[in-house]
């Protein structure tokens, strides 16, 4: 009791920014919790429609060759009636032998309605061309590294026709559980199992509840559906920007007024992440992504007569501005030791700030492990994920610095689908420190000659 007293009494500055977190994500975490569990407890019945509409399916391919038959196994696997679906392949351009696992799915699945179009490089280019060929009442975008749940096209095209409102959604994304758990080192397990984690939260939770409200930030380019009419009033994937599915986003909700909602029980998986290079990199393009097309927007909408009731302001201020903080305090770190601070009264203000992240991971997990119940398997592999709350707050606090690396790059580096890896980033640091020493010896150099 006497350090944690000398904390709280010595340390009041330090506890202040530690209602960041209160104010800015617990309380909302709570909120939003009690209205999530009110929403799940009072979801409509949806009514099948009398026949069903004809949907067509873009999967985008791209060096697709090991899992593309996989893809279009889940689409054949679908409850969604074979002969009211169109396929429509989308090659970008593949150097490997994609063709060959298409021709092979249209042997080994012949009711499916199959069809393989090559397309300009670029997935806004390849998406755009696909939409073109496309003829079904809904448009449904898919990667071809991912599969879909069997239920999926169903449970998206009920809710369309059950709500006339909504122009487009997007589905829940989750890593594939029995890949998860087939990996081998320990470190790229761990970070396996925090993406899993983040990602059912981000899209049965956060996600739920930005839809509910009006102010989904992103339907996932991974998996989203669209009605064709108000697809073909857009100005289509945006091929300047490396966040082509934000930017159709706001196309949809803020240029043309119409709903965008979330379809939380079509389900599409993905491999899990590889490492700790593709979350470098994957972190950054979706960083860029998110700036490039929120100061496109934030420039039409957040004038200051509606600064304080723009949801876009908001979404900057917690993704952005509080970002900042937490790194600030790391190095504000290393200064208080050197200016005297007991480095037992920080270790013990960082478990304060650790705890309170830990207890909005805890709500999460709760709430999340509710709207799984429709699915068992599922459900019982997440839960089976409960100390993930305990290593979620370092996962996250590392994915900030990644999200701080991709704000500095966005300013200082042209857009560009591939992005730095780490290995060449830690490179041109070395380079340039090395080159700042020869500077230096130089500079001695020449300064003792004048002598």
């Amino acid at each position: 009791m006497y350090w944690l007293n000398l904390a709280l009494t010595r340390m009041g500055f330090w506890i202040t920014w530690a209602l960041i977190p209160i104010v800015v994500e617990i309380i909302p975490a709570i909120i939003s919790t009690i209205k999530l569990m009110r929403l799940h407890l009072h979801q409509p019945k949806l009514t099948p429609p009398g026949k069903w509409p004809w949907v067509s399916i873009i999967v985008l391919v791209y060096n697709s060759e090991d899992t593309l038959f996989a893809c279009i196994e889940s689409i054949n696997n679908q409850t969604y009636p074979k002969d009211a679906m169109q396929i429509i392949l989308a090659n970008n351009q593949s150097t490997d032998d994609s063709f060959g696992a298409y021709a092979r799915a249209q042997n080994t699945f012949p009711e499916l309605i199959l069809r393989y179009v090559n397309t300009d490089k670029g997935k806004a280019k390849a998406l755009n061309t696909a939409i073109y060929e496309s003829i079904g009442t809904y448009v449904i975008n898919i990667d071809s590294d991912g599969v879909l749940e069997p239920h999926a096209v169903e449970n998206m095209v009920l809710r369309f026709e059950n709500d006339l409102d909504i122009a487009a959604m997007t589905g829940a994304i989750l890593p594939k559980r029995q890949l998860v758990s087939g990996i081998k080192g320990w470190w790229h397990r761990i970070l396996a199992k925090n993406e899993y984690y983040e990602y059912a939260q981000a899209f049965l939770s956060g996600r739920t509840m930005e839809s509910f409200r009006d102010q989904l930030f992103t339907m996932s380019g991974a998996f989203s559906a669209f009605r064709r009419e108000v697809l073909m009033d857009t100005f289509l994937y945006d091929i300047d920007t490396i966040g082509e599915d934000t930017d159709m986003t706001f196309q949809i909700r803020t240029r043309l007024g119409k709903k965008v909602m979330i379809c939380a029980d079509a389900i599409f998986y993905v491999e899990p992440i590889s490492g700790f290079s593709e979350l470098y990199t994957q972190r950054q393009r979706w960083q860029r992504g998110e700036l490039e097309v929120t100061s496109n927007y934030m420039a039409q909408t957040a004038n200051l007569k509606r600064f304080f009731k723009n949801f876009l302001v908001r979404r900057m201020m917690i993704d952005h501005t509080f970002t900042f903080p937490r790194m600030i305090w790391t190095f504000a770190s290393i200064v208080l030791i050197a200016f005297g601070y007991s480095s037992v009264i920080l270790l013990l203000s960082y478990l304060l700030i650790y705890v309170l992240y830990v207890f909005v991971a805890v709500i999460n997990f709760i709430s999340v492990g509710i709207l799984l119940r429709q699915y068992p398997d599922e459900q019982h592999f997440y839960l089976k994920l409960w100390w993930v709350t305990l290593t979620l707050p370092t996962y996250m606090f590392m994915c900030s610095w990644i999200r701080l690396v991709g704000i500095i790059n966005a300013m200082t580096t042209k857009a560009s689908w591939k992005m730095r890896g780490l290995p060449e980033e830690l490179h041109r640091i070395k380079a340039v420190v090395q080159d700042d020493i020869n500077t230096v010896k130089e500079q001695r150099r020449q300064d003792r000659k004048g002598k």
